[in-house]
């Protein structure tokens, strides 16, 4: 297919659980079409087209950064990550004064962090390799979950109370991949 004089290839996926179409654009650049039931590959192509600026600087960001990589999951890793994350919750908490269950370190393909509802608090150890603000930043995300389980208007007041410029630090994450 073409999209903006460039030539690209694409897989389809074809999910019972997805709800709309999805982009993947992998760090070997290739990309991945998730469709619904239901879908069609006429609207595949449509929403590539749609989609094609973000497809194709998706595309050169990875060539650009072809041989940048975070460091390998190891013990010594994980052990520093959740000595960092444990460290930080803890002063963060005295903001808040949540209730959380546990903390658990794992090497995370897609995320960040996440907080599951029996108030376990997840992180990737490459958190350990962000700068200061962007680390805290997920941390207080997710420890701000266990206030409020969305992201609702709520939800982002809390973090607002740390980060006030909250919003500012998403559009730096939107440039960051997890490798």
């Amino acid at each position: 297919m073409k999209l903006k004089e460039n030539n690209i290839s694409y897989s389809i996926k074809k999910s019972k659980r997805a709800r709309r179409l999805r982009l993947l654009v992998r760090r070997d650049g290739s990309v991945v079409a998730t469709m619904p039931r239901g879908g069609t590959e006429d609207a595949i192509e449509k929403f590539l087209i749609e989609k094609a600026d973000w497809v194709l600087s998706k595309i050169n960001f990875f060539k650009s950064i072809k041989n940048a990589y975070f460091p390998k999951f190891n013990l010594e890793n994980k052990e520093k990550a959740f000595s960092l994350a444990t460290e930080r919750i803890e002063y963060f908490n005295k903001i808040y004064g949540f209730k959380y269950n546990k903390i658990f370190v794992k090497n995370q393909k897609t995320r960040w962090g996440s907080c599951s509802r029996n108030g376990n608090l997840n992180f990737n150890f490459k958190i350990l390799f962000l700068p200061e603000e962007l680390r805290d930043y997920i941390i207080v995300h997710e420890l701000c979950h266990l206030g409020e389980f969305n992201h609702s208007q709520n939800f982002w007041n809390l973090v607002a109370q740390t980060f006030p410029n909250f919003k500012e630090i998403r559009k730096k994450f939107k440039t960051m991949q997890l490798f």
